[in-house]
């Protein structure tokens, strides 16, 4: 079910390069892969995990409100990063030209039926 969801986020996005589903203790639930990338897109979802954590403590301390998605430019590619529930986000990686939009638009769209997966 899960894969499903990934795939279609990840195919869906012009510049698509993965997804990953983790849970903020840094462990994935599942993955998808449009290529064989040579960046893994779990270890830079591991590595972002203690990051949100730290940007949803500030959050809370501003009483800005609960974090909705995190994104992350670089001149290589774009990560980003839309929270699910209070233990899992999802990560999805595009190419530096992607889509942004349109993958903002997906990870809306596919919320609910990846919150509803995990039940």
């Amino acid at each position: 079910m899960f894969r499903e969801i990934l795939t279609r986020i990840v195919d869906e996005t012009q510049g698509g390069l993965g997804a990953v589903l983790m849970g903020y203790d840094g462990i994935a639930v599942d993955q998808y892969f449009a290529s064989e990338e040579s960046l893994d897109v779990q270890t830079v979802a591991v590595e972002y995990a203690s990051v949100l954590k730290e940007i949803q403590k500030t959050a809370d301390i501003l009483n800005l409100g609960a974090m909705e998605e995190v994104a992350i430019r670089t001149d290589r590619l774009i990560i980003l990063l839309r929270m699910l529930k209070d233990d899992y986000f999802v990560a999805l990686l595009l190419d530096r030209k992607g889509n942004f939009g349109r993958a903002r638009y997906l990870l809306r769209r596919e919320r609910y039926s990846l919150i509803e997966a995990l039940g």
